[in-house]
Formats: structure tokens, sequence, C-alpha cells
């Protein structure tokens, strides 16, 4: 178990790098400007959930597998820049009028927190980058490592929760002041789904 000094810096650590600016939380930001709070705080709980499978696989050391193929890597990258693309094709097919009454009730809960999920999953630079980080702060002289290493990944799942959440509330406060324009949903959605193209030109042209 680590030391409470040692989870006191690792949480520090973790709130800073959600606070960077990266594929999830520019995700959590877009869907909470443009579908509610609501919205925002399931895609939150989603990509937590996504973190829950690297945190496990670091302990496991499956992620290494990703970190030594190239194959599986490049296939998985793959995959999340199409489903990026998939979202910014939808984002710019989206009228203003359509999310003006409020496009949280157009998804299901079930529905955001599988974006969150898949967002979080296919992309496999989470996995190498639990792989280096988590491991820092892992001492083997407390005792096993694969159990530090879930504690240390539920810390940072704790983080991410409070981070997240709050651009999710943030960003939803705002999106609600300009819901009642059917101009500015269409310009947040296009700035939306060029972020999405934008973030998916990004993870497939990613490197190990």
């Amino acid at each position: 178990m680590p030391s409470l000094q040692t989870l006191a810096s690792f949480f520090a650590a973790s709130v800073l790098l959600g606070l960077a600016p990266g594929p999830d939380n520019i995700f959590v930001l877009t869907q909470s400007a443009l579908r509610g709070r609501r919205a925002g705080l399931l895609v939150t709980l989603g990509l937590c959930t996504g973190l829950l499978v690297h945190t496990s696989a670091v302990a496991l050391g499956v992620a290494a597998i990703f970190q030594a193929s190239a194959a599986a890597f490049t296939v998985l990258k793959l995959a999340g820049a199409a489903y990026l693309l998939y979202l910014a094709w939808h984002a710019f097919r989206a009228s203003g009028s359509a999310l003006r009454l409020g496009a949280a009730s157009a998804l299901g809960a079930a529905q955001l927190y599988r974006r969150g999920i898949l967002m979080n999953l296919t992309n496999p630079k989470v996995s190498i980058f639990f792989l280096a980080f988590l491991p820092q702060f892992a001492d083997p002289v407390r005792g096993p490592l694969a159990p530090q290493l879930l504690v240390l990944g539920a810390v940072f799942i704790a983080a991410t929760l409070l981070v997240f959440g709050a651009v999710a509330l943030l960003a939803g406060a705002i999106g609600q002041r300009l819901s009642g324009s059917a101009r500015a949903q269409r310009i947040m959605n296009r700035v939306a789904g060029t972020v999405f193209a934008a973030l998916a030109l990004k993870l497939a042209s990613a490197q190990r």
C-alpha cells in the first residue's frame, strides 16, 4: 500500500494532468456545452469506467502489449480515430433547432455513458501513459506492485471525476446560456465537429 504522502503527491499530479488539455477533457467540455451538464457528467462516468480497464490492464501487465506491439497499437488508435470522425460527422450534420430544446434528451443516459467508455478505451496512449506513470509511485518495499497500482488507479479516477465533473458543470452552464439561440447552437456544433476531427487526426498520427 502506498504511503499517505505518496498518495497525496500522486493525487496532486493527477489533478494537474486532468487540467491539461487533452482528448478526454475536451470531449467532456464539448458534450457538456452541446448537451448540458447531465450529459457531461454521464460522459465523465464513462471515461472513468474506461480508466478502470486501463488500471487493471497496467496491474496485469496487459498494457505492455500495446507498447511492444505496433500492430495492436495501430489497430486500436485507428478504431479510436474512426469513432471520433463518426462523432464529428454527427456534429456537423446536427441543426441548431435540434439541440435548442435540450439535446441531452436526444441521447439516452446509457448512450452517453457508452460514448465516454468508447472514447477512453479506443485511445491506446492512455494505457501506455498509465504504464509509464503509475509505477513511478509504486514501491516494491511496501508490498506487491499490483495492489499498489490498483490503489493508484483509483486515486487517479477520483481526481479525474473531480476535474472533469467541474468541467462538465462549467461548460454545461455556458451551453445553457446559449441554448436559446439556434445560431449559437449551430456554431457550437461546427466547433465540436472541428474539434472531434482534429482529435481524430491527432490520434491517427500518434506514435508509441
